[in-house]
């Protein structure tokens, strides 16, 4: 390495043993994913893919948007444990994942392989590939937490995994055998050597809790698990028991039904660590909607043709979608675009009765606007769009302005 190496690799062109080769790939331009979790194990049969659905399930109960990448190539569980049969089909934009019941984002090989039964028989480089393409070209859409269940040990596809994608942190899963030892300590390395936090171990078939006597039988012997956790620095996150029910409710595909608690610790944890660091980062989220008719501002704002809804962070558009008018009743549409999370309304007209509704909500008014609604949407995020606060007090229709 040369004396004067400012460590930017990608645009030196000196031949350097330290060169750092940067392996990161860019999710689709039309998602935006705030946290990618991992969910390893050293071995197979430990229930992973079970833990990556509760995780996610877990977080979707709480509100978050969550999503399921399932990098398990030649053995995908995940859409038999959310009973998912549909196929997921190509666009011109990209591949969309297939939505859960509940509306978890999952894609998985299983989606795209004619029969559920096929084998997948490919050599590493392809299912690495294959995992790359899950990132790159789905379109993910708007993502709080994306939990990627990722195969046994150390090969391919984690190494793919860490280096491609942004991975917040692993959970690493496990159970209650003699080389659990070994078989945690090489996941804690790998993903030392990686530089990729361990958020927690979570010890999988702890326990069988007698459903008669409620008394708890180790079948695998006592648990070493506080032990080597307190080896590697760790922390022990969930002990989760034998459960057939929750296995019956893999089988029948109706996992997002079954009841537990078993991961609230790590849902805690997660939870707090995205609140803190919005606030770190101070990044400023707002919704801002714009009554419009073909890209224009509209002057009644209960007849427009929909509602451009612009998701801005840090005062740039990163994300805009058209909502249709789903149709108009006195006091029905400020209440529809609160539950739609909307911060900010631009409207030509509007009436005294929306415009008090909208007050209710603490969702700002803008009103008097002219123009399209992409740039009225950049002039208030630059402070220069003011309302003339112009309330609409004779109607042509009835209702015609939202009052």
């Amino acid at each position: 390495m040369s004396e004067e190496c400012n460590q930017s690799c990608g645009t030196c062109g000196e031949e350097c043993e330290d060169r750092k080769v940067d392996f990161s790939e860019q999710p689709h331009e039309l998602s935006r994913i705030k946290k990618v979790i991992g969910v390893v194990s050293g071995k197979g049969g430990v229930g992973k893919s079970m833990v990556t659905s509760l995780m996610a399930v877990t977080m979707k109960r709480r509100g978050f948007n969550t999503a399921i990448l399932d990098a398990d190539i030649t053995g995908p569980s995940i859409p038999k444990a959310f009973g998912l049969n549909q196929k997921a089909m190509p666009s011109e934009l990209g591949l969309f994942p297939i939505s859960s019941k509940t509306g978890i984002e999952i894609m998985s090989i299983n989606l795209l392989l004619e029969n559920d039964t096929d084998p997948v028989v490919w050599r590493g480089p392809i299912i690495a590939n294959t995992v790359k393409q899950f990132w790159t070209d789905v379109i993910w859409g708007d993502v709080d937490y994306m939990f990627v269940d990722m195969p046994p040990g150390t090969g391919d596809v984690p190494l793919t995994v860490f280096q491609s994608l942004p991975v917040d942190g692993i959970i690493i899963v496990t159970s209650p055998q003699e080389l659990v030892s070994m078989i945690v300590a090489k996941a804690v390395n790998m993903a030392k050597m990686m530089n990729i936090p361990v958020l927690g171990l979570v010890e999988n078939m702890s326990y069988f809790q007698c459903p008669d006597c409620n008394k708890k039988h180790f079948l695998f012997g006592e648990s070493r698990i506080e032990e080597v956790a307190k080896q590697h620095g760790i922390d022990v996150v969930a002990k989760m028991p034998i459960d057939s029910s929750l296995a019956g409710a893999c089988d029948k595909g109706l996992i997002e039904l079954f009841d537990n608690t078993w991961l609230d610790h790590i849902a805690d944890m997660l939870e707090q660590n995205i609140e803190e660091n919005l606030k770190d980062n101070g990044e400023q989220q707002m919704k801002i909607a714009v009554a419009s008719d073909n890209g224009m501002v509209s002057g009644h704002f209960g007849h427009c043709e929909n509602f451009m809804i612009y998701d801005t962070v840090d005062g740039k558009v990163v994300k805009s979608e058209a909502v249709p008018n789903p149709g108009h009743k006195p006091g029905f549409l400020p209440v529809f675009l609160n539950d739609q999370g909307v911060n900010v309304i631009i409207s030509g007209g509007m009436g005294g009765g929306a415009v008090d509704i909208f007050n209710e909500k603490n969702i700002e008014v803008i009103t008097g606007a002219q123009g399209k609604a992409e740039d009225l949407v950049n002039s208030y995020l630059l402070g220069e769009l003011v309302s003339t606060g112009s309330v609409c007090h004779e109607h042509q229709h009835h209702d015609e302005c939202g009052e």
